[in-house]
């Protein structure tokens, strides 16, 4: 495993972070089992910084019940503060001391603000009192550092780095998300001012694996040597000295090895100019046929009226970047055939999944164009013959 310094205080980082949002599920819970599996795998091939969220349903008690068995010492944890639930001062303490709970720890080394988006967010959070809470926290030991994640334009990036003397941040970033989101202008303003730079959705929630048109998957293939496109788009990251550490949310075992292997290799200058060359065709190809730029990170849900808001874009998506069968197919398996349909024309219109969007996706209008294009009379006859056949 490779390691990157935090300058800081020179904690050697493992290149690949465990994001704990895909764990393995069971029916509508995590496999406790299967996820204590790939940990344990992942530590003892180096694997040292591990990311979690209170609002990432079970992951903290699932990572907590797993480091008791004695992984603690081994591991660097990350987690952050629901900042949008919280309306007085009293509700930063109980959120974190419930977290600590979880966890079954009594510090954190890294600790982020979770989706800190603009600067008025933060200022909300000093009236508060944050900045005393956050003081407190540290001259006890329960918080190493404090950070932040964004989802943003790079301008609300800059003035939120500069608004705080803040240890380390965190971004979405990928190599469609290079000139967007954060992008490289605000990984360097942030490498500049000596932070660790912790990346997230580096393969864009898997789009970038599963979700290529068969076009950009085909300019992959044929390089040499093969590689799978999840490892051209971490060796992408990794090739920036900027970058600190990788989050992979990794759902199985197959997943874990592959990129264990990948950052055992992947050191600062390991692409090519080449190498390059072919990123830039494929961002060319994807950006042909992507209809909306969704992670599928969840963040918009639950919707009150139903509506499976990632899946349906997933589904929608895959019809332009795979082929209209299986976009359909995806569209009435995730969707429709269930006991409570979840498709997109159930939307309401109300809004609130717009203001929880890193993407700063018009989900509203989206959901509008994906009824349009998906509940077509091919969709309505199917949903009608599985309706009768007692498939839902």
């Amino acid at each position: 495993m490779l390691y990157r310094t935090n300058p800081a205080n020179q904690d050697k980082l493992s290149i690949l972070g465990y994001g704990c949002l895909r764990f393995p599920r069971k029916g509508t819970v995590i496999d406790q089992d299967k996820a204590e599996q790939q940990m344990r795998f992942a530590i003892e091939h180096g694997v040292n910084y591990f990311d979690t969220a209170y609002t990432y349903g079970g992951s903290e008690a699932c990572l907590g019940k797993f480091l008791a068995k004695g992984y603690r010492d081994k591991v660097k944890i990350a987690t952050k503060l629901p900042h949008y639930y919280v309306k007085k001062s009293g509700d930063m303490e109980r959120y974190f001391m419930e977290e600590l709970e979880r966890l079954r720890t009594d510090h954190v080394e890294y600790y982020l603000m979770h989706m800190l988006n603009d600067v008025a967010t933060w200022g909300r959070l000093k009236g508060l009192g944050v900045t005393e809470w956050i003081a407190k926290k540290k001259a006890k030991g329960q918080i190493g550092n404090i950070g932040f994640s964004f989802h943003g334009g790079t301008e609300n990036f800059r003035k939120i780095l500069d608004a705080y003397d803040w240890d380390f941040c965190q971004i979405q970033y990928n190599y469609m998300d290079e000139h967007s989101q954060a992008g490289r202008r605000g990984l360097k303003y942030a490498h500049e001012k000596g932070l660790p730079v912790i990346i997230m959705e580096p393969l864009r929630g898997g789009r970038l694996v599963q979700g290529l048109p068969k076009s950009a998957a085909k300019l992959f293939e044929e390089e040499e040597p093969k590689r799978s496109a999840a490892e051209w788009g971490l060796r992408w990251l990794w090739d920036q000295p900027e970058v600190t550490v990788t989050l992979s949310g990794m759902s199985d075992m197959a997943q874990v090895q592959e990129n264990v292997r990948i950052a055992d290799e992947a050191e600062v200058g390991c692409m090519t100019e080449r190498d390059l060359q072919v990123i830039e065709k494929v961002k060319a190809e994807i950006n042909r046929y992507i209809k909306v730029p969704c992670t599928g990170c969840g963040y918009c849900m639950p919707c009150p009226a139903g509506v499976d808001i990632p899946g349906c874009f997933a589904a929608y998506n895959t019809r332009y970047t795979d082929s209209w069968y299986q976009g359909m197919k995806a569209y009435m398996m995730c969707t429709t055939l269930r006991t409570n349909p979840s498709n997109a024309s159930k939307c309401i219109r109300c809004g609130k999944c717009e203001q929880h969007c890193p993407q700063n996706i018009p989900i509203r209008e989206s959901l509008s164009q994906v009824k349009r294009h998906m509940e077509t009379m091919p969709y309505r006859i199917a949903r009608f013959i599985s309706k009768c056949n007692g498939k839902y």
